[in-house]
């Protein structure tokens, strides 16, 4: 078998593209993969149109690595975010064509289920919380969230600026989470984030003050170029860490765990290069007693490729989904799209992914300008949608 061509097929929203892609063989068969850019979709499509006659096409389907590291290493430069979120695209594209043909899903060829007594995996729900900022609103809103089955729930409370947060701004904040914390109940997962946005000593400040809310993690608290800031606020707090989902290349990592200033780790498959590259870092996780907990902002096909690596993983945590509130119209576009029921996604035991691209609803959702402005002063509210 050898892949003839690649075709893409972009999904967008005022706040997100949806990059689709699908690679077609000399055999018939035709796998899928997906990535999500806030931006530079014009340049991910430009690299793949290159790859395509670099590396991809009369590519054995089946050699998985070689195509990656080819991919990878073979234009000397070596490879950033779109170069990876290419990769990652057609290289799930292969696995799924690879389940296709043995008829099995991918996380049977990844080793199988890593608890065979469960075949669920938890999902947290995001996108949720573009409401107004008062607590009444949040409560709400989250209200809705635990009422849909949801048991573990995220978001960010704090809003724009940089390194630093006032008082009333700070007592603001808090009550945001209060309010949240009081509509899931005691024993729902409140996960928090922070975008990258503070320096250690606000940090650390704001995580002694939400730990009586008992969040399960506190996600990226300061920007993420500087691992000994991250450490600093790591040795100060009680809660959990969480951080990598700017993080494009696995080996990037290995700092990252030498620091011990993380405990859940959180790289998004569409950017880190496929579920191969992220097997690889999950398992080098494990050995450092890390969790996995996915990035996830993309449609269907990229949570059921996330959901592969799920199932054969001892260390996966959770799988965040935004597609039950954040553009929610878009899950026609795939067939078979993954559902949460309960709180929980169930693993499917169709070959490959075990999805569809439908193209002709893919077109009913043309490319857009997309963006999303961390700083800009609506960003809880732009066209609707809430960031990651």
């Amino acid at each position: 078998m050898r892949i003839t061509g690649i075709s893409t097929h972009v999904v967008g929203t005022p706040w997100r593209n949806l990059t689709y892609v699908q690679v077609h063989t000399d055999e018939g068969l035709t796998g899928v993969g997906e990535t999500r850019m806030l931006g530079r979709t014009d340049a991910l499509i430009g690299y793949l149109r290159e790859a395509e006659v670099n590396h991809i096409a009369g590519s054995d389907p089946f050699a998985v690595e070689d195509l990656v590291r080819r991919m990878k290493y073979g234009d000397y430069g070596r490879a950033g975010e779109i170069v990876m979120s290419g990769i990652a695209c057609v290289e799930m594209a292969c696995w799924d064509i690879k389940g296709k043909a043995l008829g099995v899903p991918v996380w049977q060829l990844l080793g199988g289920r890593a608890d065979v007594s469960d075949n669920r995996v938890k999902a947290y729900a995001n996108g949720w919380y573009t409401v107004e900022r008062t607590p009444e609103a949040f409560h709400k809103a989250a209200q809705t969230v635990v009422e849909r089955g949801y048991r573990a729930l995220k978001l960010d409370p704090f809003g724009t600026g940089s390194f630093e947060l006032d008082h009333a701004e700070t007592v603001r904040s808090l009550s945001l989470v209060e309010a949240v914390r009081d509509a899931i109940g005691p024993e729902a997962e409140l996960l928090l984030e922070m975008h990258g946005r503070f320096s250690p000593a606000t940090a650390i400040r704001l995580a002694r003050e939400l730990e009586p809310f008992a969040p399960s993690w506190l996600e990226e608290p300061v920007p993420p170029e500087n691992l000994k800031a991250l450490a600093k606020v790591a040795e100060k707090t009680t809660l959990p860490i969480a951080t990598g989902e700017r993080i494009h290349d696995r080996i990037e990592f290995r700092e990252l765990f030498e620091s011990q200033a993380v405990d859940i780790i959180q790289p998004d498959l569409g950017h880190l290069g496929g579920i191969g590259e992220m097997r690889k870092l999950a398992a080098t996780a494990e050995t450092h007693y890390v969790l996995m907990a996915p990035h996830n902002v993309g449609g269907s096909v990229l949570t059921a490729a996330s959901l592969q690596l799920a199932g054969c993983t001892p260390n996966f945590k959770i799988l965040e989904h935004f597609n039950d509130f954040a553009d929610a119209e878009i899950k026609k576009v795939v067939k078979n799209a993954p559902q949460v029921v309960d709180g929980y996604f169930t693993l499917s035991e169709a070959p490959g992914l075990g999805v569809e691209l439908d193209t002709e609803a893919a077109a009913e959702f043309p490319q857009q300008q997309a963006r999303f402005d961390l700083w800009a002063e609506d960003w809880h509210k732009r066209d609707g949608q809430a960031k990651r």
